[in-house]
């Protein structure tokens, strides 16, 4: 096949915008030029790569197939773009992350130190549950990701580099706020605010319980740490969420942590990639600076 590098990327652009239009804007073509283009694309493969329903495209399985090899040609040509500039002695490049919505509270502070010590670098980052998460690992979309709990049945390193408690928490007027330990069963009889399915807050939670032989609390859903604080302090019930989620709300006193029996849930922060990636210069250089500077965050490292 005669297929070129401006047509992968137009093919490309259009799977993930999902229409010639947005696709031509976004790469500044003309739509007809978009259309062209994936033409002599689908001439070279002899096969359709997009169904035209209406108005609508979907991917067929050849080009659905045809994206993941595309993909990982752009990955090998940014990787090789990169190891050029390195050898060069440039400092510069592209780090792609994908990061649990929960990691936002901390990453920022990441970032700025990876960014003083190397300026020219850009950052792609992108924030999801953990659905997101497992689909930019699933399709190599991201060069790290920064999640809790990695999954077991992929081909994938995970290290961890920090802490990551959730405790319970409620409005400093509530019934349970002034007492030294607080039991299971106590607790159990609170209205709760958890998040959503998917969420590995949620699932957390939810082993704990198992373990624990307990029924999950009458509870509103949310899809945020920020709702679930908001919630809390509007006094529609307790909530579980990560330490590092309540740097805010503890200084103003508007939340408190309450002291549950076999609480915090200690769960761990990872830097998750797959194994068949190679790491760029700037991703190997991302990675050593996580491992060495995270556990000065928030005093609660592990390494």
């Amino acid at each position: 096949m005669r297929i070129t590098l401006k047509q992968l990327q137009i093919f490309e652009t259009v799977a993930e915008r999902q229409s010639y239009t947005q696709a031509a804007k976004q790469l500044y073509l003309s739509q007809p030029a978009v259309s062209m283009q994936i033409k002599q694309l689908e001439d070279e493969v002899g096969m359709p790569v997009f169904n035209r329903i209406g108005k609508s495209i979907q991917l067929t399985d050849a080009g659905r197939e045809l994206l993941q090899h595309a993909r990982n040609i752009q990955i090998q040509l940014e990787e090789a773009q990169q190891s050029m500039e390195e050898l060069r002695g440039i400092k510069r490049g592209r780090l792609h992350l994908t990061m649990a919505s929960t990691a936002n509270y901390f990453t920022p502070r990441l970032l700025a130190g990876f960014c003083r010590e190397y300026p020219n670098i850009q950052i792609s980052l992108s924030v999801a549950n953990r659905a997101g998460l497992l689909e930019a690992l699933e399709n190599n979309t991201a060069d790290m990701v920064i999640m809790g709990k990695p999954p077991a049945n992929m081909p994938l390193a995970a290290e961890v580099f920090m802490e990551n408690p959730l405790v319970v928490v409620a409005p400093p007027n509530h019934k349970l706020a002034g007492k030294k330990k607080v039991s299971l069963a106590e607790v159990a009889r609170e209205n709760f605010i958890v998040r959503e399915i998917g969420s590995g807050t949620r699932a957390a939670v939810e082993r704990f319980l198992a373990t624990h032989d307990l029924e999950r609390p009458q509870s509103l859903e949310m899809h945020s740490s920020e709702a679930i604080k908001q919630a809390v302090q509007a006094g529609l019930g307790l909530g579980v969420v990560s330490i590092h989620t309540l740097e805010m709300e503890l200084a103003l006193k508007r939340l408190v942590v309450l002291n549950v029996e076999d609480f915090p849930i200690m769960r761990h922060w990872h830097l998750v990639y797959r194994q068949d990636r190679h790491f760029s210069p700037v991703s190997k250089a991302f990675h050593d600076y996580v491992l060495q500077h995270a556990d000065t965050l928030f005093g609660t490292g592990e390494r």
